[in-house]
């Protein structure tokens, strides 16, 4: 027969593991959804780009800056990288990632 302190034993060994089970499975589930978009820049001819991958398959390569009238690559890596963050948190909010000028304005991306 089991005693009342064998009792509490039990069951705080099986809670102690089923905190943990579900602690690892959130960490598990956090960082697979982070891991799903890769950004890169590269180097192109006139400054620099960005590509967006999506499970290693590239979904975006942008060599130039959107929206604007010049066919012009982004001035520093650092820019490009901007706006790919951008466009990324827009995906991941599954909206459309279209950029305007009031977001390279925001990010005080030079064009």
């Amino acid at each position: 027969m089991m005693t009342i302190i064998n009792i509490k034993k039990f069951f705080r060994a099986n809670i102690r593991k089923n905190l943990l089970l579900v602690f690892l499975i959130l960490q598990f589930a956090a960082c697979s959804k982070n891991q799903v978009f890769k950004t890169e820049t590269f180097k192109t001819t006139s400054g620099w780009g960005y590509s967006i991958a999506y499970k290693d398959q590239i979904i975006i390569k942008q060599s130039v800056i959107p929206v604007i009238n010049d066919s012009k690559s982004f001035a520093t890596e650092e820019d490009a990288h901007k706006l790919a963050d951008l466009v990324v948190k827009k995906l991941q909010q599954n909206i459309s990632p279209t950029v305007t000028k009031n977001d390279l304005i925001l990010l005080k991306i030079k064009f």
